[in-house]
């Protein structure tokens, strides 16, 4: 009775969004009002603590949103300086394939932008720009959860891995080290295969004939990038450490995969645009616009990113001129929701946005058009995440209660342990996606589960290394399943309602993702250590 009640946050919203295909907004709310009346009336929650939990997951929804409006803003004045066509003709020039421009696009800049921002930003941004290329708004999301996973685990310079492993007793730069080479080594087959995974969902769920050709003869390409990243980041975490491994492997798979398909290296010959739009109309007049002008903003985004998160001045600075977080709510002092104004990557892509009008020489009334635009787009959008976040906190803060129960989510993995117990290497990645499936952070997943792990993994004689590894990679898989990120990435594309038809389409590559992780840990710890 109490394990279903737990996992309540899991199974409500499954039901109503995946099965019962109700919107998120209506599913998301009834969702939210039965987890918290179970959490009061069943698990004891204490009534003031369930308050806090709204309050924080109010604030948090604010956080996002701003997120939300900085990659709308962009896009959206982008659009109006005619950026956005010149960038299309960039694209053009490499190739038209659109197999091809989901793994450059969706995957590779995707993990660029991962690596350098994280907290869902890569599907916002790059789920718009597919659009901008043509690509149906549902095969445009589809795509890029799905590719928002393997360099999840590095993303924002390293913070799954430096964070979400912070609150271990032993937890100091020689573990991040280590479990950063070990997740690499795992995630080695997997990485390869996600490029190939991307290509064959979206031709299975989105492609009108021939499908099984469309698959088979792009797959030497789709492997070579994906060898290319999963190779490259290999190294990288072995020579640099967490930091910089999404960030470095994605240019390494940018060069290689411009320079391939610009030469048509294992590019097929025949053009696939089956999931063209077909309302999308291409510009054949030719746009006087400097392609470097054109994707400046995001060149500025990229390097924003990196120098607020690496330079420790710049960093501190942005953590703390504009500081509108809100601690110790209702007295709470482990319920709390930050939110550094200027370190947002919302505040980056708006800022980006606005230098967009200057560098492409436009009217500054693009910027206000483009900001109104975005704000009408994210009008629903909040009350939806804000019933989500409400929900995934009462979740989270459930070990303040009056029963004296643990928390829902260490009740879970508890069950987890007593059900599955030496098998635990195959379940472990599946405790990281579920954390993130609820909580739509692969770094609070990793925090809230790590000691769990670890202490699971001491318990029978697992290395715990491999463990904290594959907890790293189930959380940054889940990713392409979790509530808020699925909300937030139909948003950007106008697609709202749709969100349990995305969930359905993801659910089954991150689940494969997690068993052959799974597996791939087994041999790793049999065959290797």
């Amino acid at each position: 009775m109490m394990m279903l009640v737990a996992l309540s946050a899991v199974i409500v919203p499954f039901l109503f969004l995946v099965v019962l295909r109700m919107s998120a907004l209506k599913g998301m709310i009834i969702s939210a009002i039965v987890v918290i009346t179970l959490g009061l009336f069943v698990w004891g929650i204490e009534t003031k603590a369930v308050l806090a939990s709204i309050l924080q997951g109010t604030h948090k929804t604010l956080t996002i949103l701003l997120i939300l409006f900085g990659a709308l803003v962009l896009l959206n004045t982008l659009r109006g300086t005619g950026a956005v066509d010149r960038i299309n003709q960039g694209f053009q020039s490499i190739s038209d394939d659109m197999r091809v421009l989901v793994i450059i696009v969706g995957f590779l800049f995707g993990s660029l932008i991962e690596g350098a921002a994280g907290f869902g930003t890569p599907a916002m941004v790059t789920a718009p720009l597919m659009l901008a290329l043509g690509f149906r708004p549902l095969t445009a999301v589809t795509a890029a959860l799905i590719a928002d996973s393997t360099s999840v685990s590095f993303g924002a310079v390293g913070t799954p891995v430096i964070v979400g492993l912070s609150t271990l007793k032993h937890a100091d730069r020689t573990l991040f080290f280590d479990t950063g080479a070990t997740i690499t080594l795992i995630d080695l087959v997997t990485g390869m295969l996600v490029p190939s995974i991307m290509v064959l969902t979206m031709v299975l769920f989105f492609g009108k004939k021939d499908k099984l050709k469309s698959i088979l003869e792009i797959l030497p390409w789709t492997l070579l990038i994906g060898i290319v990243y999963s190779s490259s980041a290999l190294l990288y975490a072995h020579v640099f450490g967490p930091e910089f491994v999404s960030i470095l492997a994605s240019l390494t798979g940018i060069i290689v995969a411009v320079l391939t398909a610009k030469f048509n290296f294992l590019i097929p010959k025949k053009v696939w645009l089956d999931v063209l739009d077909d309302s999308f109309k291409r510009k054949t007049t030719k746009s006087d616009m400097n392609l470097f002008a054109a994707w400046s903003p995001y060149l500025i985004v990229v390097a924003l990113l990196l120098l607020t998160r690496v330079v420790p001045q710049l960093k501190a600075f942005t953590l703390t001129a504009i500081d509108l977080s809100w601690n110790q709510i209702l007295g709470f002092e482990k319920i709390s929701s930050g939110w550094a104004i200027l370190y947002s990557p919302g505040t980056i892509l708006a800022l980006a946005a606005i230098c967009a009008v200057f560098i492409q020489r436009k009217s500054f009334s693009v910027f206000t058009t483009a900001s109104l635009d975005a704000l009408k787009t994210i009008k629903t959008t909040g009350i939806t995440l804000t019933a989500t976040l409400a929900m995934v906190h009462v979740f989270s803060n459930s070990g303040i209660n009056a029963n004296e129960l643990l928390s829902m989510p260490k009740y879970i993995a508890n069950g987890m342990v007593q059900a599955f117990g030496d098998n635990w290497v195959f379940i472990s990645p599946f405790l990281g996606a579920l954390g993130s499936f609820i909580t739509g952070s692969a770094t609070v997943s990793t925090l809230t589960f790590a000691e769990v792990q670890y202490n699971i993994a001491e318990a029978i004689g697992m290395n715990t290394n491999v463990v904290l590894a594959l907890q790293v990679i189930g959380g940054a898989v889940g990713n392409m399943i979790c509530i808020h990120n699925v909300v937030a990435a139909c948003a950007v594309v106008g697609m709202e309602g749709k969100e349990g038809s995305v969930i359905r389409k993801t659910l089954g590559p991150a689940m494969f993702y997690c068993l052959i992780v799974g597996i791939s840990g087994f041999i790793f710890m049999t065959f290797i250590l």
